[in-house]
């Protein structure tokens, strides 16, 4: 009891949340976005209930976990796709997706168009842009 009795000043150290302790929830999302991990998992692994895991994701995001990581997995497809020429599905598969009808499906939904349709606009724009540079 009489830890509530404690000087105010001390409030921000005592009930900060965001403590060196605590393993970065940021941090930790973007090295490992790829893996196959549950929220469970991504909660337990940054020392943290599912719960509370939720709350302060929604602290440092405007989106929900499950989508945030679809939304970085899909970003990191791409870059893989455009700047290391992997297949779409190989690079499905290295950015985290385990199917890949769910990457197509995401992937469609997210830019409009099949990872493969997406490419093949990317190289013919490019191409049209060298030769416009060229002219």
């Amino acid at each position: 009891m009489r830890l509530l009795n404690i000087d105010q000043r001390f409030y921000p150290t005592l009930f900060d949340f965001n403590e060196v302790w605590k393993i970065d929830l940021l941090d930790f999302m973007e090295h490992n976005f790829t893996e196959d991990l549950t929220l469970e998992e991504f909660a337990a692994y940054t020392g943290r209930s599912l719960a509370t895991f939720k709350r302060d994701f929604a602290r440092i995001s405007t989106l929900p976990p499950q989508r945030w990581i679809t939304e970085h997995r899909l970003e990191r497809a791409k870059e893989l796709m455009i700047k290391y020429g992997l297949t779409a599905q190989d690079a499905g598969y290295t950015a985290g997706f385990k199917n890949r009808s769910h990457f197509s499906q995401a992937f469609k939904k997210m830019y409009g168009h099949a990872p493969s349709e997406y490419i093949k606009m990317k190289v013919k724009n490019e191409e049209q842009a060298l030769r416009a540079m060229k002219n």
